[in-house]
C-alpha cells in the first residue's frame, strides 16, 4: 500500500473487524463521511445481525462474517457471507484491502492482525490484546514492513512501524501525533492521561461498595460496558502502559499516568530539552479513528472542535494506586513479560463480566487480576507464540469463570 497521492484515484479498500461495536459504528461514520476516499470491502462482527445487515446494505462490501453462524442474514446482491474461524484472516488479506480496522476484542484478533501485516496491509487497531498479549509478535512485523519501505525511501510516510500498526485509542493516537517528526532519542517520557472514571473522587469504602450501574456512568465518554468498567478500575490505563511500551519502544520507567478529569489533553510527550508536547481535542473517538485512516493527511471532521475558552481549566493529579490497584498490577505484569500480560488481559475480561453479572464485587476485579498473573503469568516463556497465547487465554478464563477469588 502507498499513501494517497494526487494521481491516485482508487479509493482505499477497508476491512472492518468488529463493525457493530462502539469503535466499529464510529468507524463507519468516518468512512461514510469520506466515501470518495474509502471503499468498505469486508465487515465482520459477533452477534448483532440486524446492524450488520444494515451496514451491508449501505456499504455494499464484498464479504461479511457473523460469528453467530446459526443466525441467517439478509444480504444485498453481491455481498457474500463468509463462515468459519478463518474468515477474519481471509478478510484481512483480500487483494483490494489496504487498511484493516480492528475494533474486535480478544486474542482471536491476533491472527488477522499478523496476517494483514505479513500481507503488506496497514492495521488500525483498538484491540488491546494485539499488543498486551502479542506485542512481541506484532511489532516485529510492523518493524519489518517499515524497514522494507525505509530501504527504498527513508522519507516514506510508511517507513515507521506506527504507520503500519496505527493506534485508535485516543491516548495512543495522541502520543503518535506528538511524535510525528520527532527523533525517538529526544523523548524523555510518555504521559498517558486518564479521566479517573466515575470513582476518582470517592473514598476506598465507597469504591468497595460500587455497583455496576454506578460504574457504568462514565463522566466524559460514551463507550461500551467493558472499557467503561476498565476506566472505573484504571485497568485500562495499566493496559495502555503495556501497549505504550510496545508501540513506542520505551522502558516502563519512562511511562507515566496522570489523572486529567476533563479529558481534553489526550496524552503528552516530554522531550529531553524539557519541552512538553500534548494533543488536545474534544472527547470524540471519531478523531483518532479518522487520523488512523487518513495518516499522513488530515481531513475535515464532523467532530466538534475544541474551544479552549469554553474548556476554561485543565486539572491534573497523580493516580492513587492504593484505591485503584489494577494500575500497579498491570505495570508489574508488563515488566514480567508477555505471558504475564496475556494472563492479565484474559483475567480482566472474566473479571469485568463477573462484576457486571453480579458474581464479583468491584474490588474483586483487581483481586482476580493479581491472582491470575501470579498463577499463570510466571515462567520462562515470556514471549509465547500464538498457539500458546490462545491456550493460556482459555486456561485463565476457565480457572476464574466462577467461585470466590482470594487475595493473591
Amino acid at each position: 500500500m502507498s499513501p494517497r497521492s494526487s494521481t491516485e484515484v482508487r479509493p482505499l479498500g477497508v476491512a472492518l473487524l468488529g463493525s457493530t461495536g462502539s469503535i466499529g459504528r464510529q468507524t463507519v461514520e468516518v468512512l461514510e463521511a469520506h466515501a470518495d476516499r474509502f471503499q468498505v470491502r469486508a465487515l465482520a462482527t459477533g452477534r448483532n445481525a440486524a446492524e450488520l445487515e444494515a451496514q451491508a446494505r449501505r456499504l455494499r462490501p464484498a464479504a461479511v462474517s457473523l460469528a453467530d453462524e446459526g443466525t441467517q442474514l439478509d444480504l444485498p446482491a453481491g455481498t457474500e457471507r463468509w463462515r468459519g474461524g478463518e474468515a477474519l484472516e481471509r478478510m484481512a488479506v483480500l487483494d483490494d484491502v489496504d487498511i484493516v480496522v480492528v475494533g474486535t476484542g480478544g486474542v482471536v484478533s491476533l491472527r488477522p492482525v499478523l496476517a494483514a501485516l505479513r500481507a503488506g496491509k496497514v492495521v488500525a487497531s483498538a484491540n488491546k490484546e494485539t499488543l498486551v498479549s502479542g506485542g512481541h509478535l506484532v511489532m516485529a512485523e510492523a518493524r519489518a514492513r517499515a524497514g522494507e519501505r525505509a530501504a527504498v525511501d527513508p522519507h516514506d510516510p510508511l517507513a515507521t512501524p506506527l504507520a503500519w500498526l496505527r493506534p485508535i485509542d485516543s491516548e495512543h493516537s495522541a502520543i503518535w501525533q506528538c511524535l510525528v517528526g520527532e527523533r525517538r532519542s529526544a523523548v524523555a517520557r510518555l504521559i498517558l492521561t486518564a479521566s479517573g472514571g466515575p470513582f476518582r473522587d470517592e473514598s476506598a469504602e465507597e469504591i468497595a461498595a460500587a455497583t455496576p450501574e454506578r460504574a457504568l456512568r462514565h463522566p466524559n465518554w460514551s463507550m461500551g460496558a467493558k472499557i467503561t468498567i476498565d476506566s472505573a478500575t484504571l485497568a485500562n490505563k495499566g493496559l495502555e502502559v503495556i501497549e505504550a511500551r510496545w508501540l513506542y519502544d520505551v522502558a516502563y520507567d519512562a511511562i507515566d499516568v496522570v489523572v486529567h478529569p476533563q479529558s481534553v489533553v489526550h496524552s503528552a510527550v516530554l522531550f529531553i530539552d524539557g519541552s512538553l508536547k500534548a494533543q488536545l481535542g474534544t472527547p470524540d473517538m471519531r478523531l483518532p479513528i479518522q487520523y488512523a485512516l487518513t495518516y499522513p493527511e488530515r481531513l475535515p471532521s464532523s467532530a466538534a472542535s475544541l474551544d479552549l475558552v469554553a474548556a476554561a481549566r485543565l486539572d491534573f493529579r497523580a493516580p492513587d494506586e492504593a484505591r485503584f490497584p489494577a494500575l500497579r498490577i498491570a505495570r508489574e505484569a508488563g515488566r514480567t513479560g508477555s505471558r504475564a500480560s496475556a494472563a492479565l488481559i484474559a483475567a480482566d475480561e472474566v473479571a469485568v463480566a463477573r462484576f457486571l453479572d453480579g458474581t464479583l464485587d468491584f474490588n474483586g476485579i483487581p483481586r482476580l487480576l493479581e491472582a491470575a498473573v501470579r498463577r499463570f503469568g510466571e515462567g520462562d516463556d515470556q514471549a509465547p507464540d500464538i498457539a500458546a497465547l490462545v491456550a493460556l487465554d482459555g486456561e485463565v478464563r476457565a480457572a476464574f469463570a466462577a467461585g470466590p477469588v482470594e487475595a493473591a
